[in-house]
């Protein structure tokens, strides 16, 4: 408990974020050392200690970066969040997840795209990660439930784990807490500002293996969690759209300058989509598959045998992961 309350002590204080913190921490050395070099009247400290109660009287539990069950993905970004809260399954967070994000004004038909490709993916094993917001978040969302499960989707939220926004979102919410599992960086009982909701784009982007991107407006919260995903390196894809309405910028203009790549289907990941019991996919052609065998080999390795960069490697393994072709296995990669 008292590891818990100095690190929230630092990072609560006024701006302290992860690089303050990690620059402190290289001062100081410890988190104690830390605490006592702020000196922080009582009346935070108070606060502070009634933000951990509530998180307990919630079942909160509270993520630091170096827990075990810390997403692995999210801790490889630079200045990523020290702590993190979470609401309902913590397994979830130990999956291979996809990223769908969009426009809160989406066409039914985008919804229904969005809502079918995250049910597709939570099939095969993944959970679907998106902000919880109306139209392309909530449909995201509301695909990965239709499997049955209870570590099918990841929230992240731009207040407090605990407050709900939008509010038209309340029983989606309490639904993912049942079958899935509620995010935020944020302090328990927070209301989100703008800023906010830059950073929980930073975080849908970074915790995921890959991002898509449905239906959103050249200038839009989606377009730059896009963007966040092609900075940490994760593959882009694009649903487009008409070229007449103003929800198909975002994804056309991705796929017209080669930054995203074009998503027509469920097909583009998944050769077999769990169809027809008992029949056995035959392995395409692939200069990759042909390196591997029982035996993991690592990416850098790879990268020599075909000639190829360690980048290009990784993407190309992503969608041969996500084709149920290879498996992650003790630092490397094997056929499946």
């Amino acid at each position: 408990m008292n590891d818990l309350l100095n690190k929230l002590l630092i990072l609560r204080t006024s701006g302290i974020g992860p690089v303050k913190y990690n620059a402190l921490l290289k001062q100081y050395g410890d988190d104690v050392a830390i605490v006592n070099s702020l000196s922080l009247d009582s009346a935070f400290i108070d606060g502070v200690k009634r933000e951990i109660d509530l998180a307990y009287e919630l079942n909160v539990e509270y993520i630091c970066d170096t827990d075990s069950r810390y997403p692995k993905q999210l801790k490889a970004i630079k200045n990523h969040p020290i702590i993190i809260t979470a609401r309902g399954n913590i397994d979830t967070l130990n999956k291979s997840a996809v990223a769908m994000v969009g426009t809160r004004h989406s066409t039914a038909a985008g919804m229904n795209f969005i809502s079918d490709l995250s049910e597709s993916f939570v099939k095969h094993g993944f959970a679907v990660v998106s902000g919880m917001a109306m139209g392309t978040d909530a449909a995201a969302h509301i695909g990965a439930l239709k499997v049955s499960g209870n570590a099918q989707t990841i929230a992240v939220l731009a207040g407090g784990v605990d407050y709900i926004w939008p509010l038209e979102n309340e029983s989606l919410y309490y639904e993912i807490l049942e079958r899935g599992v509620v995010i935020s960086e944020m302090p328990v009982g927070m209301k989100p500002n703008t800023q906010n909701f830059v950073q929980r784009n930073r975080w849908v982007a970074g915790i995921s293996d890959l991002l898509i991107l449905g239906e959103a407006d050249a200038k839009s919260g989606s377009m730059t969690t896009a963007r966040f995903a092609l900075d940490y390196g994760r593959r882009v894809f694009a649903v487009p759209g008409h070229p007449s309405d103003s929800r198909s910028e975002g994804p056309n203009s991705l796929i017209k300058n080669g930054t995203a790549t074009l998503c027509m289907s469920s097909k583009d990941f998944f050769s077999d989509e769990k169809v027809g019991a008992g029949k056995k996919n035959i392995r395409p052609q692939n200069e990759i598959l042909d390196k591997l065998g029982i035996i993991p080999v690592s990416e850098s390795v790879l990268a020599n045998l075909v000639k190829k960069s360690v980048s290009e490697i990784k993407s190309e393994l992503v969608i041969l992961e996500l084709q149920g072709l290879v498996r992650k296995q003790d630092g490397g990669y094997v056929l499946i």
